[in-house]
């Protein structure tokens, strides 16, 4: 995969989460044609460059934390 298409996935993947659309990494795997490692590092880039992307464990679900 190259950087051009590897950021395309990133914005994509944070377009999930901000609009709870992002419901398990296997789906997001599946999709983008890679492996659930792949977007788990995807995820800790997002969290590196600023994101607070947690992840709720009733909820099953990722979500950007609001500041309060």
């Amino acid at each position: 995969m190259d950087y051009r298409s590897y950021e395309k996935r990133l914005e994509y993947l944070l377009e999930l989460v901000e609009k709870n659309r992002f419901r398990s990494i296997e789906d997001v795997a599946a999709n983008f044609g890679c492996s659930t490692r792949t977007v788990k590092r995807m995820l800790t880039h997002l969290r590196e460059n600023g994101h607070d992307i947690q992840y709720d464990r009733l909820g099953k679900k990722y979500f950007i934390k609001k500041e309060e």
